[in-house]
């Protein structure tokens, strides 16, 4: 005998229940950039600190890998007694200069190239082969042009800069949605007038990412730039301390490159938060 079930089917609901980030969600915000920055601070310092306990327990050679606290001391001598400062202002002034003029060129070119289809054909195929060429190659050349002082240094930073810019640039100029362009046409709209209410607002986001990202490898390329063919900056001071085995100066150096890098790229990035109020923030509430 089978016995069969005519009763409805049972219809399932699925309740949702706001959360806390529902619910208080300016509270919600602050405990979560609050962890954010306890952990922005506490990796480092523990870093810091198992490098410290290594050094004074005799884990790792402190004569080569000095103590923290041995390299801030130095430092902070190094600063109070004026040695450290020219170094210092030497591979800034050297970054400024270099980012100033690459930047400028990257986007004038990249403006153009990403506008004139004709002009893009007739120069990529070009840029893009001297773009893979290591920039620290050129510095020869650039040592025959301007000789020794401080023109290759900053033509090889401007070098550096000019590719990073000049590829966001276009790449951004290009991503503009055609109906942003066709509702310019349709008003009327000037070259003038495309670029400064159609195409500068709508890439100049992307273009001041491309900024950033040239801000800290300026730094790295001067760095090594100075070893090469400079007497002073934080990339001589390093070197030359690592052949004199003054390994506390070198992880001096070293630190003032890392917070010079930081300070520069941050630099940027407050730069076009207040040029682009109209672009997302790169670091906004977190979604996760």
């Amino acid at each position: 005998m089978t016995l069969t079930d005519h009763s409805p089917p049972r219809e399932t609901v699925l309740v949702r229940r706001p959360g806390p980030q529902e619910l208080r969600p300016q509270r919600t915000y602050r405990r979560r950039r609050a962890l954010e920055a306890a952990l922005a601070l506490a990796v480092p310092a523990a870093l810091i600190l198992l490098w410290q306990l290594a050094a004074v327990q005799g884990w790792i050679d402190a004569r080569i890998y000095p103590a923290p606290g041995t390299i801030l001391a130095d430092g902070w001598d190094r600063a109070l007694a004026g040695e450290l400062w020219p170094d210092v202002w030497a591979t800034l002034r050297r970054v400024l200069a270099g980012y100033a003029v690459g930047a400028v060129a990257g986007y004038a070119l990249g403006l153009l190239m990403g506008s004139l289809a004709l002009v893009r054909a007739a120069l990529e195929p070009l840029l893009d082969a001297l773009y893979v060429v290591p920039k620290l190659a050129l510095l020869p050349v650039f040592l025959n042009m301007f000789g020794l002082g401080e023109g290759p240094q900053i033509a090889l930073v401007a070098a550096t800069v000019f590719f990073f810019v000049w590829i966001s640039t276009m790449a951004a100029v290009l991503a503009v949605p055609a109906g942003h362009r066709d509702a310019g046409r349709v008003f009327g709209a000037s070259p003038w007038q495309m670029f400064r209410h159609v195409l500068l607002p709508a890439s100049l986001p992307a273009v001041l990412v491309g900024a950033r990202i040239a801000a800290g490898v300026a730094v790295l390329v001067i760095v090594a730039s100075e070893q090469i063919a400079a007497a002073d900056g934080l990339g001589h001071l390093i070197f030359d301390s690592r052949a004199l085995f003054q390994n506390d100066v070198m992880f001096v150096g070293i630190v003032c490159v890392a917070v010079l890098g930081v300070l520069f790229s941050e630099l940027v990035r407050l730069a076009g938060r207040f040029l682009t109020p109209w672009a997302p923030r790169d670091r906004g509430r977190s979604r996760s």
